[in-house]
C-alpha cells in the first residue's frame, strides 16, 4: 500500500476555451420526493467547471429540477432506455444514483449504464442497488468507476466481500476500503471524518471537512464535484482525491461564516469558486 499525501492539479482552464473543451456530464437520478438530489449533483458539476450538464430523470419531475438550476439541461425518462444511452454515450463522464430510489426501473438503468467503458461515479442509490445483488456483477460492469459509499452504504456493499461491518477507526477503514477497491476492481471512497480514498494500491486520507457537512443533499454535491474532474479527464484515483479535499474545504469555509450547524448543501456548492482557487493555490 502507498500512502499518497500530495494532492493533483486540477486540469487547465485555457482562456481560449468554450464548453466543448470542459467536459460533459450526464446525472441519473431523482424521483418525486427526491428531486434536489439530481439538482444539487448537477449544479455541483457547472460551479466546478464542467462545460455541460445533463440531468436524467423522470418526466413529473424534470421541470422542477430544472427550476433549481436552469444551467442544467433535462432529459425526461420514460419506459425506453434508447434516449438516456444516446444520452450517455455523448457525455465524458456519468453520475448514477442521487435521489434514483431503488425501483427495478432504477435497477434497469444501473445496469445498462455500468456495462459502459465511461468515467462513472457510483453513488447513494446506485450503491444501495449494487448492495441488492447476490454478487457484484463483475462480468457485466465495463465502467471506470468511482464508488463513494457512506458508513451505512458500505456495510451493505461488504456484504458481497464477507465483511459484516465497518470500522470507525483510520486503519479500519482503510483495510475495508482497500478489501471493496480490489475485490470489485474500482476506486473506493469511503466517506466520512477522515475520507479515505483508495484504488486497491494508493490510499489518501482527507485531511478537510467537519461537521458543517452533516446535511442532507451534501453527498450529491460531492458526486458532481467529482462527476466533473472525471470528465476532464483526470485520472480516477486522482480526481477523488482532489474531490474530497474541495468538497471538504468547500464545507469549512462556510460553516465558518454561516455556523456548523446551519450550511446547506446548496451554500456548499456557492462556496465552490472560492474552494476551487484555495486548491489551485495549494497544488
Amino acid at each position: 500500500m502507498e500512502r499518497i499525501t500530495t494532492l493533483p492539479k486540477l486540469p487547465e482552464r485555457p482562456i481560449e476555451g468554450h464548453k466543448g473543451m470542459f467536459g460533459r456530464v450526464l446525472i441519473l437520478g431523482g424521483q418525486e420526493n427526491m428531486i434536489g438530489a439530481p439538482a444539487l449533483a448537477g449544479t455541483a458539476a457547472l460551479r466546478t467547471g464542467a462545460g455541460l450538464v445533463q440531468i436524467s430523470v423522470p418526466r413529473s419531475v424534470l421541470t422542477a429540477c430544472l427550476s433549481i438550476t436552469p444551467e442544467l439541461i433535462g432529459l425526461g425518462l420514460g419506459k425506453g432506455a434508447k434516449e438516456l444511452l444516446a444520452a450517455a454515450a455523448d457525455a465524458d463522464a456519468l453520475v448514477i444514483g442521487p435521489g434514483m430510489g431503488g425501483s427495478i426501473d432504477a435497477r434497469d438503468r444501473l445496469m445498462r449504464l455500468i456495462r459502459l467503458p465511461k468515467p462513472t461515479v457510483v453513488d447513494a442509490d446506485g450503491l444501495n442497488l449494487l448492495a441488492r445483488e447476490k454478487r457484484w456483477p463483475a462480468k457485466a460492469f465495463k465502467a471506470h468507476a468511482v464508488l463513494t459509499p457512506h458508513p451505512g452504504e458500505m456495510k451493505r456493499l461488504a456484504r458481497l466481500i464477507g465483511r459484516t461491518d465497518v470500522p470507525s477507526d483510520d486503519a479500519g477503514r482503510i483495510d475495508v476500503a482497500l478489501a471493496a477497491a480490489n475485490a470489485f476492481g474500482q476506486v473506493v471512497v469511503l466517506k466520512s471524518h477522515r475520507t479515505v480514498v483508495t484504488d486497491g494500491s494508493r490510499v489518501y486520507v482527507n485531511d478537510t471537512g467537519d461537521s458543517s457537512l452533516s446535511k442532507a443533499g451534501t453527498g450529491d454535491v460531492l458526486s458532481g464535484i467529482l462527476g466533473t474532474l472525471l470528465a476532464q479527464q483526470m485520472d480516477r484515483f486522482e480526481a477523488a482525491c482532489a474531490a474530497v479535499w474541495i468538497h471538504g474545504k468547500a464545507g469549512e469555509i462556510v460553516g465558518s461564516r454561516l455556523g456548523r450547524r446551519s450550511v446547506l448543501a446548496m451554500d456548499v456548492i456557492n462556496a465552490l469558486p472560492e474552494t476551487l482557487r484555495a486548491f489551485e493555490q495549494k497544488t
